[in-house]
């Protein structure tokens, strides 16, 4: 596996596969790597030729008062595993290749608003303009024909698609089913701010949301009850909820009866540790547009 800092060096190693006509798959992560990211290298080097893995801590996407500067950085263990994954190309830009001005004068882009209001982003203003700046820089200092991102960040998913069209990038974007510790806790970097007894507890987040999308499922017409019912049982257990939607799978708008591709959104706090899941839920007998 091959390693580079800055644009001068990713482009001495990805120019001569291009010239071969070899397809090339980027993995964006901010690295601190588990089981789920390493799936998302795995469907990498099944869509593409090459794998260019990632690793940026980008500023731009914490708030005030969130982890930037504790976010665990682990780039020893990270570089094996990925070397062991099968990645080509890791890619460790420092803040002067990805915001050459500095961030204070960094050129900035806004997520599409309707995506990126809701959720998520009434949660943490601004996070996914962060998102799509450091994404849109990594596209163009990559220059990748395929980019990979795991469904746990369903919404950032939906963000970066939007984002990619808009701009006319040409990549295409890759979602990767989320990786679940046996308890069904969705596997994230921050989960290993978690004590024993709040990792066994927050298992239970994803079951009450399958429970959700299966009372959807099922034929229940009443999503905000559902929703509700999902926020009291949470509350119940001891997390305090940022919010519980059952939102349409492609805008994230409220469904309407007719709608059959659904996802039950999540974000709740286990103590210190935010969290966030999402199901996917198809409705019995609707058929789509």
């Amino acid at each position: 596996m091959q390693r580079a800092e800055n644009r001068k060096q990713i482009h001495a190693v990805t120019e001569p596969w291009r010239r071969e006509g070899l397809k090339i798959a980027l993995v964006p992560t901010m690295g601190n790597l588990h089981r789920g990211h390493l799936s998302l290298v795995e469907a990498a080097r099944r869509e593409a030729d090459r794998v260019v893995t990632s690793i940026y801590v980008n500023p731009a996407q914490f708030g005030e008062g969130e982890d930037y500067a504790s976010y665990p950085r682990t780039l020893e263990a990270d570089s094996l595993a990925l070397e062991q994954a099968g990645c080509d190309l890791l890619f460790v830009p420092g803040h002067n290749t990805m915001y050459p001005s500095g961030l204070d004068h960094a050129v900035r882009l806004l997520a599409s608003p309707d995506l990126a209001g809701v959720l998520e982003g009434e949660s943490r203003p601004g996070h996914f303009d962060g998102v799509v700046t450091v994404v849109a820089r990594l596209f163009n200092l990559v220059v990748p024909d395929v980019a990979v991102f795991g469904e746990k960040d369903y919404q950032q998913l939906l963000v970066i698609q939007r984002m990619a069209d808009d701009l006319g990038y040409g990549i295409r974007i890759v979602p990767v089913p989320t990786v679940r510790e046996t308890s069904g806790l969705a596997m994230s970097s921050r989960n290993n701010y978690l004590d024993k007894a709040e990792r066994e507890s927050a298992g239970r987040l994803n079951a009450i949301l399958l429970h959700a999308a299966g009372q959807v499922r099922s034929g229940c017409e009443n999503c905000i009850q559902v929703e509700q019912a999902a926020t009291a049982r949470l509350k119940e257990l001891g997390f305090q909820v940022d919010y519980v939607a059952v939102r349409r799978a492609e805008d994230l708008l409220m469904p309407g009866s007719g709608d059959p591709d659904l996802r039950v959104l999540a974000a709740v706090w286990s103590g210190p540790t935010r969290l966030i899941d999402n199901v996917r839920v198809i409705r019995v007998g609707i058929s789509g547009h």
